[in-house]
């Protein structure tokens, strides 16, 4: 008999809590229900769409509905909700049978607990945020770091068991928040060291600074010469785009050499690469084109008297088009600016026109070994070359995941592809993600899965607590067979 009255020991994750009645564990996942140990989130099945080929599941009405909590192919049951048997032997919570055109599938559901995990953030910004391999800090402490810097993007790596369980007990706390947080699409604000703030959320706009970001650059200088370099023919001499890795003088350009563009005596500031193309004309920062300058004349030495002559027209401008000047070169060969002329303000727009809208992307990384594999089968090793021979599918909250190649189970997701608030923690601390294994039911009992515990989808029970998710029409639907390698 179960007392209502007693308190309950939860064995979901290494802490342990003993749960009063009525109160959740330190995880707020699980609770005491009466002296029963429930899990507090419901359940999250996914639909399958229209438009990944058949005709969406819709919510029948009393009389027409059956009773049942899965329907059949059409609906998916993630494991958002499912709970875990982490970090015991004990098989998974749902192993659930399904078939799919003529084919047994089997689903293997727990919500694993990840202390190796991080998130890696692509930030489109033209804008420096700091130095690579430089500190990233949330609420003063470290939880990641500059990584490279990529086309017309930002990099940051966060999270990983360095900082998790490496650190101060503040500093796994917080990382542990961060990673939750950008993992169920929420904002974070991040501190840079020697650099910039900035506030961060998957498939927002960045903020540096206080400053949202609303595009990203169209590609380097020289990138745009070899764009643009046929709308300015005739408009002006000479354009700079200015760009912390490499500049552009169209002048010098092998585009602007093929449009028969003549020298026009410009004398550049930083190293000299090939024809037309400059590294390091300022230092990195966040004015124009991700330098540190406000002045784009200062990137300029005196014009060399033996191509130069007064009223040669030059326009400046950054990779973005956010920044731009019009100058005309006096007596002295000296740059005076100028009113910019409407055909060159057009030049400026289709520049702005041409860069993307400026997002942060957040992908969650995991590796998943360890004893998860043991909810899956007793052997685990064969569930991990089952994923790496593409028989077993692996899924996160039945979005589409990337495996990396080599050895153990190491997967990254985009977060804006699972179901809202997908992600949780428990306070060792570590992240709890939801993650699915799909396979024909022939190759799990081959791969020698508990197969005693395997359900018909269909026959879960209806009282389960649950949600019905409409899956992201552009996911693949998780059920369909792998083709094997």
């Amino acid at each position: 008999m179960t007392d209502p009255a007693a308190t309950i020991r939860c064995d979901a994750c290494p802490v342990m809590c003993n749960i009063r009645p009525g109160l959740a564990g330190a995880c707020d996942r699980y609770a005491n229900a009466d002296g029963l140990l429930v899990r507090v989130d419901p359940l999250v099945l996914l639909e399958m769409a229209a438009a990944q080929g058949r005709p969406m599941v819709t919510h029948q009405s009393a009389e027409d509905w059956d009773g049942r909590l899965v329907r059949g192919a059409d609906t998916f049951v993630t494991a958002i909700g499912a709970g875990t048997t982490y970090p015991d032997y004990k098989p998974a919570p749902f192993i659930v049978s399904t078939p799919v055109d003529g084919v047994d599938m089997v689903t293997v559901v727990t919500e694993g607990v990840f202390s190796y995990c991080g998130v890696k953030i692509k930030v489109d910004t033209d804008r420096h945020l700091g130095n690579e391999r430089a500190i990233v800090r949330a609420k003063g402490e470290p939880v990641g770091h500059v990584t490279t810097g990529e086309y017309g993007s930002q990099m940051l790596s966060l999270g990983g068991v360095g900082h998790l369980t490496g650190g101060g007990k503040k500093e796994g706390r917080i990382t542990c928040d961060t990673l939750l947080a950008l993992s169920n699409k929420q904002a974070v604000e991040l501190t840079i060291d020697d650099g910039a703030t900035v506030i961060v959320q998957a498939g927002k706009a960045p903020i540096v600074n206080d400053v949202m970001e609303t595009r990203m650059r169209v590609g380097c200088g020289s990138a745009t010469i070899g764009i643009f370099a046929p709308q300015w023919l005739g408009k002006v001499d000479e354009v700079v785009v200015v760009d912390d890795h490499i500049t552009g003088v169209l002048s010098e350009h092998q585009g602007g050499k093929l449009l028969g563009v003549a020298p026009t005596g410009i004398r550049m500031r930083g190293r000299r690469s090939t024809p037309g193309r400059y590294f390091q004309v300022a230092h990195p920062g966040t004015g124009w084109g991700g330098t540190d300058i406000s002045d784009p004349l200062s990137i300029l030495d005196p014009f060399d008297a033996k191509h130069a002559r007064p009223g040669i027209r030059m326009l400046m401008v950054s990779t973005t088009g956010e920044h731009y000047g019009y100058y005309v070169l006096d007596d002295d060969l000296r740059p005076v600016q100028h009113d910019m002329p409407p055909d060159l303000q057009e030049s400026v727009e289709r520049i702005a026109e041409n860069c993307e809208p400026a997002l942060c992307s957040v992908l969650f990384i995991g590796g998943a070994g360890g004893s998860l594999r043991a909810g899956v089968t007793d052997n685990p090793v064969r569930l991990t070359q089952s994923v790496g021979r593409s028989i077993t599918r692996l899924t996160c909250g039945g979005a589409p995941v990337y495996l990396w190649p080599g050895g153990g189970i190491t997967f990254m997701v985009d977060v804006l592809k699972l179901p809202d608030n997908a992600f949780g923690y428990v306070p060792t601390p570590a992240l709890v993600a939801p993650i699915e294994f799909t396979m024909p039911l022939a190759d799990y009992q081959a791969m020698g899965g508990y197969m005693d515990h395997v359900k018909r989808a269909t026959e879960l029970d209806a009282a389960t607590p649950h949600v019905l998710v409409e899956q992201l029409p552009d996911n693949p639907w998780p059920l369909l067979p792998m083709t094997k390698h």
